[in-house]
């Protein structure tokens, strides 16, 4: 039996303002939803690298800016993305169309692309791994270089379906070598 669908509001603001990371309380949520669910966050900037994650997760986002520490962002699954004027120009501004990158490089030339994500505190590393893999083309490759293995992002790299390695080093510090497909 289908689930009538519902708006999902979360406000992290009061995270924020005690400087507590709420990526996974958002995770949590974001996990909850379905296709035809409505979710609205409030937050005290706009969260550039979250709608990045979203998109990756089928999302698509419209912000609202309230007040100068109120940022609405509502997501709706991309098959819905008609019901809401689609913002996201952080994302959008910075990319030529798939084709065009196809064509300007070749196909049969995979770029290679290091971050260097020690000292971070997260979720950055891990929103500027997935971000970064937004932006490539398959068969591309994404080489991090962490504090840590980064056993959240391969979770996450899991259910997205990206083939990747890690390599432990001596320091204890990780690299992971992430293709994109």
């Amino acid at each position: 039996m289908e689930s009538e669908p519902k708006t999902v509001e979360l406000d992290v603001r009061p995270y924020l303002r005690n400087k507590i990371e709420p990526f996974q309380i958002i995770m949590d949520t974001v996990k909850k939803l379905n296709k035809e669910d409505t979710f609205v966050l409030h937050a005290t900037f706009k969260p550039t690298p979250l709608i990045g994650v979203m998109k990756t997760k089928g999302f698509v986002a419209k912000t609202e800016k309230l007040d100068s520490d109120h940022w609405v962002v509502t997501f709706v699954h991309k098959s819905r993305k008609h019901e809401i004027a689609e913002d996201d120009p952080s994302l959008a501004g910075n990319r030529a169309p798939a084709e065009n990158r196809t064509s300007a490089r070749g196909a049969s030339e995979p770029r290679v692309f290091e971050l260097d994500n020690r000292g971070l505190e997260p979720p950055q590393p891990m929103i500027r791994t997935l971000s970064k893999l937004e932006a490539c083309l398959p068969g591309d490759q994404v080489v991090i270089h962490n504090d840590r293995v980064p056993v959240f992002l391969l979770e996450e790299l899991n259910s997205l379906g990206y083939p990747y390695s890690v390599e432990q080093l001596p320091d204890g510090s990780a690299r992971v070598t992430i293709t994109k497909v």
